[in-house]
């Protein structure tokens, strides 16, 4: 009996082609195969929801391989990815093949594997099942909804805000936090308090403690709130003799996180090693996907889709083995320890990420892996490892120190690790600066000890607002107000990136004016979409759907009816000026009527209410107000002056400080190399420019003796179909990431990350 197997990826293709052996094709389906039509009908709400699907143009060349080797087989083996995505998929190449006529007479079968190895193939292939038809209406039901509310809601923003924007149901709400947040940083306002820290010691050891409390009283975190004061006290504990009173010593235990799952994994990739969600997920697929090995194909980590933080008695059983024979036994627990998931709707028949050997350790993975693999990879062996390993053990400390009166109590604390159990290997990152992962130490300390203190100091402090969001903790938030899902999380970051909706700033999110704008007219006039809880319940509902409780058409309808009367009252109702236009105090020096902010192509500006009659507009902090050119460490490379740096509608740029008689420009910051010759000229290389609409392009460093220039990122990877010396990566949201080669009618591409559900 032969077979033809369809999986997603080319990479994942040749891994599992070499495992099955003879009798069985694999091929890959690169991502979905149909879509809805890029116009307005696809999902009809008048007839029932019903769903119009088309063929992506470019897979099908792909889908004709398929049939083709379908035509001389006797089964179809579908074998796409184990989430709600990867059972779509499955389902529309299956519709694809019936409805050509390919499927009669031939056994169609729906395999998973939670790793690609050899065992966990050939089990699966032992195992066949059906398509899950209740997870492919939830990905139709969710497909829908947000079909639904960006092609109804995108014209409403062309018309109340600016032409180009767009809207998601659940970007926008992401946006809506982190709009939330800054207003929140805006409005803070800072509250000062004063602590005094002392430095002491006993005998040769120092330490340092704090005024803990006056008078027997605890002092509360704004018991001293003026700096005079503060150094008062500061003198009085300086000149005060102190003597330890009481000392209270305990044992904790620090048990060691759970492996990863996918928005685990993303918040310390982005914590210990600076990834963005993006590329943490393109990683993890490269590395669930394969990687040679000896001569082999070997997938080194399970499926990074995943909510279940379950291991696999197998994997267990290997790890406690591995902590025993590396570690010792004092360090493995009596027994294996097990995690349990928090989502009701976790698919506990997947597992956590974690490696498929943990033989394979990161050392003996250095001479495979690029530097970002590796780095990942370390990551994912050593939590994995970690969450086997015994329970940290630590020794607390705290001592209250009296003056002779009692009058003054100053409080020193301190721990120590007495057993590093999982801390050897691994400690969970956090987002919190101050926490360290280093104990403060402490001298033995005993009741009647004399204690010197050497120095008080009284440090002013203010309360701080809630930080902006990085990634890690915009994804923690999303997760904890169960909004979106584990494939999702990428997917809503760098969707709000793109449209220019925010800004990264020291690596936090930061909403653009165009994002502030469109966040409050969401919030106010479509507050339920954006609310989290309502995505929230509709995820729930979602969810509902995937485990066979529910239909999907109902939850459209409930949602449908009220949404698209407040799409019609909007749209009638609303005027563009009573979302863009904010009417200020000042007056325009012109002709005395007053001036109102407005949104601009470039961000918000202040105008006169009497256009168009009156055309004044300025800057909105006022022209007056805008700093100086800073003069720079450059300069001009055409007369030699400073370079200064000014600010134009396109933002930083160097501008010659001898202007006007030189009109020397250039960018702020110097484009990056990609160190890839130019095929036309072969003298320069290819560096990374920004266009002045914003848009990353490549062009030729002799420019402008040569003009060459590329879209796409050139890869310094030959075409293995044409010899070219380079192909480029093509980042598209309907086929994710591929490598397509430049060179004119060659035609070769090759799928490098999936796209991921919006």
């Amino acid at each position: 009996m032969s077979a033809v197997v369809v999986v997603e990826s080319p990479a994942k293709a040749k891994t599992i082609e070499k495992y099955l052996g003879k009798g069985y094709k694999v091929l890959a389906s690169y991502g979905h195969v149909r879509a809805f039509p890029k116009k307005d009908g696809s999902v009809d709400p008048e007839n029932d929801f019903a769903i119009k699907y088309q063929i992506i143009e470019d897979k099908k060349k792909r889908l004709d391989a398929i049939a083709n080797a379908l035509k001389k087989a006797d089964m179809l083996i579908l074998a796409s990815d184990l989430d709600r995505e990867g059972e779509a998929i499955a389902w529309h190449v299956a519709e694809v093949m019936r409805s050509r006529g390919l499927l009669k007479k031939k056994q169609v079968q729906r395999i998973t594997f939670n790793e690609i190895t050899k065992k966990a193939i050939a089990e699966a292939v032992e195992n066949p099942s059906e398509v899950d038809m209740r997870m492919v209406d939830a990905q139709q039901a969710r497909s829908a909804l947000d079909y639904l509310v960006g092609f109804t809601l995108s014209p409403l923003l062309w018309r109340k805000v600016r032409s180009g924007l767009s809207a998601g149901r659940v970007q926008s709400v992401a946006l809506r936090l982190i709009c939330e947040r800054e207003q929140h940083i805006r409005e803070f306002k800072p509250k000062e308090f004063w602590t005094i820290d002392t430095e002491c010691a006993v005998g040769d050891a120092g330490f340092p403690a704090q005024l803990y409390a006056e008078a027997g009283k605890k002092l509360t975190k704004f018991a001293i709130t003026d700096g005079v004061n503060a150094k008062l006290m500061a003198r009085k504990v300086a000149s005060a003799q102190f003597t330890v009173v009481d000392v209270q010593k305990k044992q904790s235990r620090q048990q060691p996180s759970p492996p990863f799952i996918t928005t685990t994994l993303q918040m310390d990739a982005s914590r210990k090693l600076g990834f963005t969600a993006r590329k943490t997920m393109q990683v993890a697929q490269k590395l669930y996907e394969g990687i040679e090995v000896d001569g082999e194909p070997v997938g080194l980590i399970t499926y990074m889709r995943t909510d279940s933080v379950s291991l696999s008695d197998d994997a267990i059983s290997e790890m406690r083995d591995f902590i025993d024979d590396q570690y010792g036994s004092t360090f493995m627990p009596d027994s294996p320890r097990r995690f349990k998931t928090k989502s009701k709707n976790a698919q506990e028949a997947h597992e956590a990420i974690r490696p498929t050997s943990i033989l394979r350790t990161p050392d003996a993975m250095k001479s495979v892996l690029d530097a970002d693999a590796l780095k990942l990879y370390k990551l994912i062996w050593k939590r994995a490892l970690a969450s086997q390993m015994a329970a940290a053990v630590l020794d607390q400390v705290r001592a209250d120190i009296d003056s002779a009166d009692h009058d003054l109590t100053i409080r020193a604390t301190g721990s120590t690790l007495a057993f590093a159990g999982f801390r050897k290997l691994y400690i969970e990152g956090t987002d919190e600066p101050g926490k360290n992962d280093k104990e403060r130490m402490l001298p033995p300390l005993a009741v009647g000890d004399v204690v010197l203190v050497k120095d008080a100091d009284a440090k002013q402090h203010f309360t701080e607002p809630k930080p902006r969001f990085s990634e890690a903790t915009l994804v923690k938030e999303l997760e904890a107000n169960g909004i979106g899902r584990p494939s999702t999380y990428a997917s809503i970051l760098n969707v709000l990136r793109e449209r220019k909706y925010v800004e990264m700033e020291k690596k936090r999110f930061v909403p653009t004016d165009t994002g502030d704008i469109v966040s409050g007219f969401l919030t106010k006039y479509f507050t339920d979409i954006v609310e989290p809880g309502f995505t929230a319940e509709v995820e729930d509902k979602l969810d509902a759907v995937a485990r066979g409780e529910c239909e999907w058409k109902p939850i459209l309808r409930d949602f449908w009816t009220p949404f698209k009367a407040r799409i019609d009252d909007t749209m009638q109702n609303v005027k563009r000026s009573d979302v863009t236009h904010e009417e200020t105090d000042e007056i325009c020096p012109e002709c005395g009527k007053p001036m109102a902010i407005k949104l601009g192509r470039y961000g918000k500006f202040l105008a006169c209410t009497g256009y168009p009659e009156c055309k004044v507009a300025q800057p909105l902090n006022g022209a007056e107000e805008q700093p100086a050119p800073e003069v720079s460490d450059e300069k001009c490379e055409k007369c030699g002056e400073p370079m200064l740096i000014k600010s134009g509608r396109y933002g930083k740029f160097l501008g010659c400080s001898a202007y006007p008689k030189c009109k020397n420009l250039q960018p702020l910051e110097k484009p990056a190399d990609t160190g890839i010759k130019c095929p036309v000229c072969n003298k320069g290389t290819f560096l990374e420019k920004k266009s002045r609409r914003g848009k990353i392009f490549y062009s030729c460093s002799t420019y402008p003796k040569c003009k060459n220039a590329l879209w796409n990122k050139p890869i310094d990877k030959p075409c293995p179909e044409c010899s070219a010396p380079f192909v480029t990566e093509k980042i598209t949201k309907r086929n994710g990431t591929e490598h397509v080669c430049a060179t004119e009618g060659c035609g070769w591409k090759e799928q490098v990350d999936l796209p991921e559900a919006a």
